[in-house]
């Protein structure tokens, strides 16, 4: 075999297994083809036409991120085949909150050791995430780097780059006073604060088997569940009414990520009492968290925070809900310092 260096393999890097892990995650990527990918998995360069049909002008809106020591969950429980979503979702719903349609993404994994098996697992949860965001999985990189990761660890971090017209982005700098404030579901915990949750909780594998009653499954299958990917939602919600702000709920919590929408001179104000109750939540903070770090750190319940004229508020929650998303008023915009109150 040409392609074959023994030293390299001695040194720690199997070459092979890369080729391997290749052809096993070609399926995987063939699913997520969607118009305008040119060419396939191999090149140097994943390559894209976008349609402009209809963009006077197109504006390309990018994101980035991993998923953090979420990994360190799927470690213990050797499972791989969910964390790529959440990858994917860390990076096209924030592409999405811009008001963009997710074009395509690309990956970077990186190794201990280059199982196929595992990595292919990891591309087929990267796919299945760019089938929910309606993108194509264009290229990626794995690297195989003995004596940087232990063994049988690895890291998983993507971006996303998604299309929009100009007139249609959401920025801002549209939110006014006075405007509802609507919040989207999460499916848990998503993918931020983990640091925090290994702690609080004391995690240990034992600990991620035990079945809890209010979960209604495993400690390690709630923290598993993989970030809810929201772009097919909103871009039915755009095709009916388009929100002033969007607010991806991510690490940082509510005191960060919701003045994110907001201009300078508007707070958000949100009511506690309409709030999601997700188990999950208790179970964390009843780790001695006090409560202003839980939402600090954690999403509480929402993956989104909307900002919506209030005569719009019943379009949103109604097309939201059609496309299979649990949706709500939580509050409204007021005038203050930029920011966020939670009142009881």
């Amino acid at each position: 075999m040409e392609n074959f260096s023994q030293s390299y393999k001695h040194a720690g890097v199997d070459v092979t297994a890369g080729y391997r892990a290749v052809e096993l995650m070609k399926s995987h990527v063939a699913r997520t083809n969607i118009p305008g990918v040119l060419g396939g998995l191999g090149g140097f360069g994943g390559m894209f036409a976008p349609d402009l049909t209809g963009i006077s002008e197109p504006v390309l809106v990018s994101g980035t991120d991993g998923v953090g020591t979420k990994l360190k969950i799927a470690f213990a429980l050797n499972k791989h085949d969910t964390i790529g979503i959440d990858c994917v979702a860390m990076c096209a719903n924030d592409v999405a909150c811009s008001g963009a349609k997710p074009l395509f993404f690309l990956d970077y994994i990186a190794v201990a050791k280059n199982v196929p098996e595992n990595v292919a697992a990891i591309v087929g949860g990267i796919a299945e995430g760019c089938v929910q965001a309606g993108c194509a999985l264009i290229g990626g990189e794995t690297a195989e780097m003995p004596g940087i990761y232990a063994n049988g660890e690895y890291d998983v971090a993507g971006f996303c780059v998604g299309i929009a017209d100009k007139s249609a982005l959401i920025d801002c700098t549209q939110v006014r006073e006075g405007d509802a404030l609507i919040g989207v579901e999460s499916s848990g915990v998503h993918s931020n604060g983990f640091a925090l949750i290994r702690k609080a909780l004391n995690i240990k594998p034992e600990r991620l088997a035990l079945h809890v009653d209010d979960l209604g499954k495993t400690l390690g299958e709630e923290l598993l569940t993989p970030t809810k990917i929201y772009v097919k939602a909103l871009q039915s919600l755009f095709g009916i009414v388009r929100p002033h702000g969007i607010s991806h709920i991510t690490g940082g919590g509510f005191y960060e990520n919701i003045p994110r929408m907001l201009p300078e001179g508007l707070r958000a104000r949100l009511e506690k009492s309409t709030l999601p109750k997700l188990p999950i939540f208790a179970i964390i903070q009843n780790g001695n968290i006090p409560e202003r770090d839980m939402y600090n750190t954690f999403n509480m319940g929402l993956g989104l925070v909307l900002a919506a004229d209030k005569a719009d508020t019943d379009k949103v929650i109604t097309a939201l809900k059609a496309a299979g998303e649990k949706a709500y008023v939580i509050g409204e915009v007021a005038q203050g310092e930029r920011g966020v109150d939670i009142c009881e």
